[in-house]
């Protein structure tokens, strides 16, 4: 069974990741205010990216893979910007990214 691992754009500006089998179904169940809460709360959405698999399975490891990035790599995904996605992926964090930097 085919699945979709897919990226909305909610009307407050924050994204909501998700995985369906049915894509044209779940869209119209999040516009209607019966899809998952953080979308009902944040209508209109708009659907900003959509990746296909040929398992649900596999895209719902995509999908749980995005939910964990920050904001700034989702936005380089749905923008096309792949050969950011690395560089994005480093820890900011002043305790880890400075020591990590010094070691080079």
């Amino acid at each position: 069974m085919s699945g979709y691992m897919y990226i909305l754009e909610c009307s407050d500006g924050s994204y909501y990741t998700g995985s369906t089998i049915d894509l044209e179904v779940r869209l119209v169940q999040h516009q209607e205010g019966k899809g998952a809460n953080h979308t009902k709360k944040r209508l209109p959405v708009k659907l900003v990216y959509v990746e296909e698999y040929q398992r649900i399975d596999t895209a719902f490891y995509r999908e749980k893979q995005i939910q964990g990035w920050r904001r700034e790599k989702k936005e380089a995904l749905v923008e096309g910007r792949l050969g950011e996605l690395n560089e994005l992926a480093e820890c900011k964090n002043d305790s880890h990214f400075k020591y990590f930097k010094e070691k080079k």
